[in-house]
């Protein structure tokens, strides 16, 4: 007999990841003659073998550990113990891990909270005019977005719909009466698409959204109902079209495009200038900022930087675009920025593997050590319900929950952003009733919709992912619209407009 577990007190006194000033203490149990722990570091790479303390009942071992990421076994009886779907067992050569963090490490408490958010062009309008610059397509609210590419293969995202500031505002009580205790914006700084991630102007509202004054009145409005305002931080890439790069000349500033003297010229990356220059997942219109240069730096997590400028008005902070390709030393400054500002304002990054071992351009993550992100999007237990809900695979899903409770912080662990869809992935209700969506145009997803006959059935598994998403560890993050029963396959057709009115109150 041979037992450890991880997630049980008696074998672990601390479950999950520990602070480097705690004090582990490990149990095992058996009737084995001697016992060893088999410690790696990750960071250093070195491995240790510790003799375990003899018990009444098997091993003891007390530790204190420095900050990283460490991998354990056991070795007993010239036989040696690994982890098995978390127990410890001879027929497994999968080692336990071990997260520290640094002592001191908080995060604002959102437990119990719920996130809902909201891609601001297509959630609501109030208002009818609003003026686009040429080349932007105005569109009736509820009308099919543009999906189709242009004859060089484009997809232009340059068709708007209106939805504004004014038009959350206007449903705030709304979604009071859902529990939201946290509206997620995707960006909404001035840019040449509708989903904004093309940055033009930091320090610019898109004018179809309002203002910076619309912007506080919708952040003192929201904290009225007990709502706070988190924003989307974008700054791995710009836009083409921006003041800072500037390729088409549409803005009076010198753009890196236009003159290496230009300010922004070492914020970009060119490897034949102009026209070949680093850009994000190859995509020409989000050149890649060189996060390493210190101007850039300074310009978002510095004294009146874009950081410091949005969390003084009074938002509950941000969530990072893309983080796993900033490096670390920028997403401290980001941390250090929004704490010096507002210490219970969160920082949570889009990761969308395991955060506390996360392996980014062969660089080992250290997001939830202390110094970087507060939580996460939790992508794996969305895959983890989806398996569930669609293949009734339970398997996954009780090995996910056990693995996250095991490698997180708790405090972590508890405000992780749980998602079933986002506006990067197709409607849960369109994966659970849908088609599957390999080998179809964009032309054909456009035109599927969930059969009448299938819907009941769809939506019980949509319901049954909900209980997983709001029960599970973390914070619900509710999708808008999935409430309302909208269907759709990937970017634009999971981005269409709210039904105000047509909702499916099922």
């Amino acid at each position: 007999m041979f037992y450890f577990n991880p997630l049980d007190s008696i074998c672990k006194n601390i479950i999950g990841a520990i602070s480097n000033k705690q004090n582990l203490i490990l149990n095992v149990f058996t009737t084995n003659n001697y016992c060893k722990l088999i410690l790696l570091n990750d960071l250093t790479g070195e491995e240790n073998s510790y003799d375990m303390l003899k018990t009444s009942g098997g091993f003891f071992i007390e530790l204190s550990l420095n900050v990283g990421i460490y991998y354990y076994h056991f070795e007993s009886d010239n036989i040696k113990y690994y982890n098995k779907d978390f127990l410890a067992s001879k027929d497994s050569k999968d080692t336990f891990q071990l997260s520290v963090y640094e002592d001191g490490y908080s995060v604002p408490n959102i437990k119990g909270g719920i996130i809902y958010q909201i891609f601001p062009d297509r959630f609501n309008k109030v208002g009818k005019d609003f003026t686009l610059e040429k080349g932007k397509v105005k569109k009736s609210w509820g009308e099919e977005p543009n999906y189709k590419s242009t004859e060089k293969g484009k997809i232009l995202n340059n068709d708007f719909f209106g939805g504004n500031f004014l038009g959350i505002i206007d449903k705030l009580d709304y979604l009071k009466s859902l529990g939201v205790t946290l509206i997620y914006l995707n960006p909404i700084s001035k840019a040449y698409s509708n989903h904004r991630y093309d940055t033009a102007n930091y320090f610019e509202i898109d004018g179809v959204l309002g203002d910076e004054k619309t912007l506080k009145q919708l952040i003192d409005k929201a904290h009225e109902k007990g709502i706070k305002i988190m924003l989307d931080g974008v700054y791995n890439h710009t836009g083409d079209d921006s003041i800072y790069f500037n390729k088409y000349g549409n803005y009076q500033s010198v753009g890196a495009y236009q003159d290496k003297n230009s300010e922004y010229y070492k914020w970009y990356n060119f490897t034949e200038y102009p026209n070949e220059y680093e850009s994000w997942w190859g995509i020409t219109t989000l050149p890649a900022i060189n996060e390493s240069n210190p101007e850039y730096v300074n310009f978002i997590t510095g004294k009146d930087g874009v950081l410091e400028h949005y969390t003084k008005m009074g938002i509950g902070g941000w969530r990072l675009d893309v983080v796993d390709e900033l490096p670390s030393h920028f997403v401290e400054k980001i941390r250090q920025a929004v704490k010096g500002v507002n210490k219970q304002a969160i920082v949570i990054g889009e990761v969308w593997e395991d955060v506390s071992n996360k392996i980014s351009y062969g660089v080992r993550r250290k997001y939830f050590q202390g110094k970087e992100l507060d939580s996460a999007m939790n992508y794996p237990l969305k895959e983890a319900i989806i398996k569930f809900v669609k293949n009734k695979d339970a398997y996954s899903l009780a090995y996910l929950v056990k693995e996250q409770i095991d490698h997180y912080p708790k405090k972590a662990l508890d405000a992780l952003m749980n998602i079933i869809s986002t506006h990067d992935t197709p409607r849960l209700l369109t994966v659970v009733g849908g088609e599957e969506p390999c080998g179809k145009s964009k032309t054909q997803l456009a035109n599927l919709s969930i059969p009448k006959e299938n819907m009941p059935n769809a939506i019980f598994k949509l319901k049954v992912a909900s209980l997983l998403q709001y029960t599970l560890c973390g914070v619900p993050s509710l999708y808008y619209g999935d409430e309302a029963g909208i269907q759709g396959y990937a970017d634009p057709l999971n981005r269409t407009c709210y039904p105000w009115g047509q909702e499916d109150k099922e």
